[in-house]
This record gives structure tokens, C-alpha cells and sequence, in this order.
């Protein structure tokens, strides 16, 4: 099975709740009116593409719709369509150039460790020389983890024991990866401190730590969400963004979840392209994320 057909297949449950509503809303309308707008509206938050980007793609559909003086309902839902690839946007894919840094954050059990093993094994098959760092030392379980992610994709692992300086790991880290000429240090870093002043403080020394150690390494720093979480997962988005510059979302457990909606509220409220996403639990099943594919694998039959 393609990645296509598994992106179609894992996007089901938010098929039956947003696609099918949504079709069987465009197929028994005699027209386009208020009452349609508020169904419409409403079926976009139940999929928690959420209030704000819910109401923005209805108003853009209202007065397209108004300025194009289009009244059939048919072409309505292909205008509908368009609007939704308009607010996906570009896609972005991962900025790998020269040396890079790959910072990973997010919240514990989100997929972070998982996604960093899966980051790491595509980008071997590309050909980059890839090396791990376990700057998460508040969990020997982070550190174990990201271990046999290392094994399974054959690259390069720093570590120190648990409870080890972060930003002495990263030290360490920067130091390996210039003397074996790696193309790519992906950084596990810490999913909850004591507190968000924590969380800033030890992102800030990682930052440094780098800045100083190998200033010339590129920087890319993705954000990991549970696509099951939902809005929450647009809070802890906020958060991190207060903590880190993120470059890019991955969005994990697509699959388990009929809050694929979550993707157009990302890019609406945040501004952050989603880089990365997964559709399963196999080793290839975390793959670039293309908006029109997204569009079209909740859309086809």
C-alpha cells in the first residue's frame, strides 16, 4: 500500500465525521443560504479545525460565492474546496542545508522519541549521515527509547545518564557530530518541566550551547503534536512557541483520530506549516505532509 492509500485509509474517521456531513450537505441543499452556512460552520468545529478557522472558511466561501454570483450548489463545494487548500498554503518541506541542528520538542507522549527514529531513518535512505542526541535526561525511559530507535535505524546515538546536564549532552553532541562530519543532529529535548520558565531556560541554554559550539549548523526546530489531542494540542503548540521558534509541526496518530481537521487550524491560528505527518505505526508511516494530498485523501471515494 502506498502512502497515499494510507493517508486515504487513516484519514477515515475524520471522513465519516467532516467529508461525509459535508458532501451529504452540498448533495441535499437546494441552495446556498444562512442556514447552509451555519451547518457548514458547524461540521468544520466538530472536526476541530476549531471556532476561529471555521468561521474564516465560511466567510471566504460567503462572499467568493457572492462575488463570483455563483448559486449552484455544485460549484459552491468546489470553491469550498479550493478555500481549504488556499488556507493548508504552500507546502514547506524540512530545511536541511549543509550542517544541521534538528531540535525535536513537544509534550511527553505525544510521539516525540518515535517520530525522532522515524525522522531519522528517512533521512539515512536520502543519504544524509544522521546522528541522535538524548538531551531528554529527566526520563531514563526518553533516553532508553531513543536508543533502540538509534539500533532500528542504524545511526548514532550521544547520551549521558539520567538526570545529566541537557546542555552538556548537546555539548557533546555538537562536538561528535562536527568530528564525524554528520549531516544532520537531531536533539531530543525535555516534554514538561517543573514549569514553562523551566521549559524557556533550558531550550535557551541548548540554543547557546549550539550557537556556540557549531555556529555555522543550520537550524531547524519541528514541534510534535498527537493529532488525537485536538485544540489542546493548539495550546501546547502556543506554549512551545512562547519557549522555541518552531519551524514546522509534526502531527503524529492521524489515524486514531477524526480531528484531522486540526491541520487547517494549525496553519490558520499559528502560522506553522506542518512538516511531518504520521498515519500509522510502521517505521515509513511518518512521511512530508502535502496539503493537496491531504485535500484529496478526505475528498476521493
Amino acid at each position: 500500500m502506498g502512502f497515499f492509500d494510507k493517508l486515504k485509509s487513516g484519514l477515515k474517521k475524520t471522513k465519516d465525521l467532516l467529508v461525509k456531513p459535508v458532501n451529504a450537505l452540498f448533495s441535499s441543499a437546494d441552495r446556498v443560504d444562512d442556514e447552509f452556512y451555519e451547518e457548514l460552520f458547524d461540521l468544520l468545529v466538530a472536526s476541530d479545525v476549531g471556532v476561529d478557522a471555521s468561521g474564516e472558511i465560511v466567510k471566504k466561501l460567503k462572499a467568493n460565492l457572492k462575488e463570483m454570483k455563483i448559486k449552484e450548489v455544485s460549484a459552491a463545494k468546489e470553491e469550498f474546496r479550493k478555500i481549504l487548500y488556499g488556507m493548508i498554503g504552500e507546502d514547506v518541506p524540512l530545511n536541511i542545508k549543509g550542517s544541521t541542528v534538528m531540535l525535536i520538542v513537544g509534550v511527553n507522549g505525544v510521539g516525540k522519541t518515535t517520530s525522532i527514529g522515524k525522522i531519522a531513518l528517512m533521512l539515512k535512505r536520502e543519504g544524509k549521515k544522521v546522528m541522535l542526541c538524548g538531551a531528554d535526561t529527566f526520563r531514563a525511559a526518553a533516553i532508553e527509547q531513543l536508543n533502540i530507535w538509534s539500533g532500528r535505524a542504524g545511526v548514532p546515538m550521544i547520551s549521558q545518564s539520567e538526570g545529566a546536564d541537557p546542555a552538556a549532552v548537546v555539548f557533546d553532541a555538537c562536538a561528535a557530530a562536527k568530528k564525524q562530519n554528520a549531516d544532520v543532529l537531531i536533539v531530543d529535548t525535555a516534554g514538561r518541566l517543573h514549569n514553562k520558565k523551566n521549559l524557556i531556560d533550558e531550550l535557551s541554554k541548548i540554543n547557546r550551547v549550539i550557537s556556540r559550539e557549531w555556529p555555522e549548523a543550520n537550524r531547524e526546530t519541528l514541534l510534535v503534536l498527537d493529532a488525537v489531542t485536538g485544540q489542546n494540542g493548539l495550546i501546547q503548540a502556543r506554549e512551545f512557541t512562547k519557549a522555541a521558534s518552531v519551524d514546522g509541526i509534526v502531527l503524529t496518530k492521524l489515524d486514531g483520530t477524526a480531528k484531522g481537521g486540526i491541520v487547517l487550524a494549525i496553519r490558520h491560528m499559528l502560522g506553522i506549516p506542518v512538516k511531518l505527518i504520521g498515519v500509522g505505526e510502521g517505521q515509513e508511516d511518518l512521511q512530508p505532509f502535502s496539503g493537496h494530498d491531504f485535500i484529496s485523501a478526505m475528498f476521493e471515494d
